[in-house]
């Protein structure tokens, strides 16, 4: 591995190098806090891991965190799960994102774009005075902390005042995007009984208005816990019966006030895919997201007040709450509402442009979209300002590194990172220090333990494993909601190595300290990014009488496409016509999200079950990308090896 490419993409100058914030953190750490001075980066990585707590208390110092009473110690229990940070400190998050309207009251906070690609700016002072004027109205509806306040919005600025506004008075914030249908939208909601929901009347993508006011008045009939409801009428209706007005509950002129919370008080629920069963509800604490996220991007991203922050998202994916984070550090944020891809391909970097974005994050399938159609980014468009692009969502093969670094600029950082929802942050990825690698991540980040292990729990290098992390990260899950004895939370990720985190990816640890990551090592759907699990589609399409059972699978190409086979067992005296064919999309489309749409649907004359009655996906998977019958699956714990046959042979004559 480590030979095949020796020569790096990018190597930062010496000017780059010496201006990065994590130098002179490295060097302000060396002085204060017995970090090694010299040995660049690796030397600063391997302390922050092995003085876990000196290293987290560096941070906090070196970001002035205001703790509104003081810790007892950094880290109270060390085991994982159940790690205790900074017991007996409190905080607020909210607090901290809106310190830079002290200082730079009448600049941007925020330049919101839709798909007109029109910056608007929200200044400082105006972002602040929203946000105290909404948490007042949310403590008079009787909002107290703890409490769970959602949001089925689009990526506006109404939604991170809102998710600031539910910070402030130390309530819990959750959301979805409006293209989610009712029933994944549900499927969320339910488990955490908001009181409070924020919703559009509708949304526009691809030059097209979506009205989804059916879709909330169905949220309201099945969320009984709702106390209110609030209206932002981005298609301008009329505010539905018995919803407040967004207008009224932000026209006062009010300071926040913050309520000081304990460092491990819910900040956010964040959801997994649900591949068996609903998805899981992912709680992280407004101190360890505070501590990583400013750790994050502002040593590893290297944002400050000078920056502008673009990462194509929305509200239902982690990235937007990451995106808004971006505050923290004082940096302008860029929220863009609109369709990657509209009225062109080359969208996102139109509104890179005209925002005078710095850091410019996407996914790495859009990368490869651009680079299909053959988008000329740095001809057609003014990127001087753009000096990283990062991506995510899968990782950005190596054909994506060459068009980047050809197509925008030979001087550009390339930043492919990698992480998770469950997390809310990356385990590897961008380091501003060291050189970029074709096909790889830069290194593991500050404070993460991350490996590759071997079934057995050893460490590999230049092997693959599987990825984990072998210390507590602050923003690691504080628990799931409705996990009361914890072994929802346990099974996730600390079943295979004791005490140890598994992700469920698949990774290089290379000699010279780069990551490599090869795709999911479960069976999580992953479209552009935006996760989800096989559970959300079985529950939509078996709802058509036809179908009797279905079974998808979503695979990394070594393109980097993504081929997503939807296979389809129907019921006797049913014929899989263009007629059903079209229903099946439709009904994906409508009730989940066109992203998860399948690439093709196969009838197939079964779906292999474990012996306890469970879809078999990982090994069909496996069989699918080639691997042998023998090495895909434990024959003794399958309903049916015939039908596992009929997949491998599938298989052979796809090539």
């Amino acid at each position: 591995m480590s030979s095949a490419n020796p020569t790096p993409l990018w190597q930062p100058d010496q000017e780059f190098i010496a201006s990065a914030q994590i130098t002179r953190f490295q060097a302000w750490a060396a002085e204060h806090h017995g970090a090694p001075a010299e040995g660049g980066y690796a030397g600063l990585h391997r302390w922050s891991v092995d003085e876990l707590e000196t290293f987290w208390k560096a941070v906090a110092e070196w970001f002035d965190i205001r703790f509104s009473t003081p810790y007892a110690r950094v880290l109270g229990d060390r085991s994982m799960p159940g790690a205790e940070w900074f017991p007996g400190a409190t905080l607020n998050y909210a607090e901290h994102a809106l310190r830079a309207a002290d200082t730079r009251p009448d600049e941007p906070a925020i330049l919101a774009v839709d798909e007109t690609h029109e910056p608007r700016p929200v200044t400082w002072a105006e972002l602040r005075r929203q946000v105290g004027s909404l948490a007042a109205e949310l403590r008079a509806i009787g909002v107290r902390p703890g409490d769970r306040v959602s949001g089925y919005l689009p990526n506006i600025p109404q939604a991170a005042v809102a998710l600031l506004a539910t910070a402030a008075v130390g309530a819990v914030w959750t959301s979805c995007a409006p293209d989610f249908g009712a029933r994944s939208v549900l499927d969320r909601f339910q488990q955490v009984e908001p009181v409070v929901l924020f919703t559009v009347d509708g949304y526009r993508y691809g030059g097209k208005e979506h009205d989804r006011r059916d879709t909330v008045a169905e949220l309201r009939r099945e969320l009984p816990t709702l106390r209110a409801v609030v209206h932002i009428p981005l298609l301008g209706t009329e505010a539905p019966e018995g919803a407040l007005e967004w207008a009224a509950l932000t026209s006062a002129d009010v300071a926040p006030a913050y309520e000081q919370v304990p460092f491990d008080h819910p900040l956010w629920v964040l959801y997994s895919s649900g591949t068996t069963g609903l998805p899981k509800a992912i709680v992280q604490s407004q101190g360890g997201i505070l501590l990583e996220h400013y750790k994050q991007l502002g040593l590893h991203c290297d944002l400050g007040p000078d920056d502008r922050f673009f990462w194509y998202t929305s509200t239902g994916w982690m990235m937007w709450n990451f995106l808004v984070s971006g505050l923290l550090t004082g940096t302008t944020i860029v929220l863009y509402d609109g369709s990657p891809g509209h009225p062109d391909t080359a969208a996102q970097w139109r509104v890179a442009e005209r925002t005078g974005a710095t850091l410019f994050g996407t996914s790495a399938a859009y990368v490869m979209a651009c680079r299909k159609a053959g988008v000329h980014p740095s001809r057609d468009f003014d990127l001087s300002k753009v000096q990283c692009v990062a991506t995510t969502g899968s990782p950005l093969p190596p054909d994506g590194f060459r068009w980047l670094h050809d197509e925008v600029r030979d001087d550009l950082w390339i930043a492919s990172v990698s992480g998770g929802t469950d997390v809310c942050s990356c385990f590897a990825g961008a380091v501003p220090t060291l050189p970029v690698y074709i096909g790889e991540l830069q290194a593991p980040c500050l404070g993460t333990d991350l490996q590759a292990w071997d079934p057995n729990g050893k460490p590999l290098t230049d092997e693959v494993g599987e990825l984990v992390v072998t210390n507590p990260m602050p923003s690691m899950p504080i628990y799931f909601w409705n996990d009361p004895d914890g072994s929802r939370y346990h099974d996730s990720y600390f079943d295979t190595y004791p005490g140890v985190w598994r992700h469920g990816d698949w990774t290089t640890v290379t000699s010279r300290g780069s990551v490599i990551i090869h795709g999911r090592s479960d069976s999580t759907l992953n479209r552009q990014g935006v996760r989800m699990g096989s559970a959300d589609i079985y529950e939509a399409v078996e709802r058509l009488p036809e179908i009797r059972e279905s079974l998808v699978i979503g695979i990394e190409q070594p393109d980097g496409g993504y081929w997503m086979p939807l296979f389809v067992h129907l019921a006797p005296g049913t014929t899989l016509d263009d007629d059903l064919r079209a229903r099946i999309k439709q009904t994906i489309r409508e009730e989940l999200s066109p992203r998860h749409v399948p690439d093709e649907i196969i009838e197939v004359p079964g779906v292999p079950h474990t012996l306890t009655g469970k879809r078999i996906e990982v090994p069909v998977k496996r069989l699918l990308q080639g691997t042998p019958l023998d090495k895909a699956v434990n024959p003794g714990s399958v309903d049916s090896l015939d039908l596992l046959r009929f997949y491998e042979d599938l298989a052979r004559k796809r090539g």
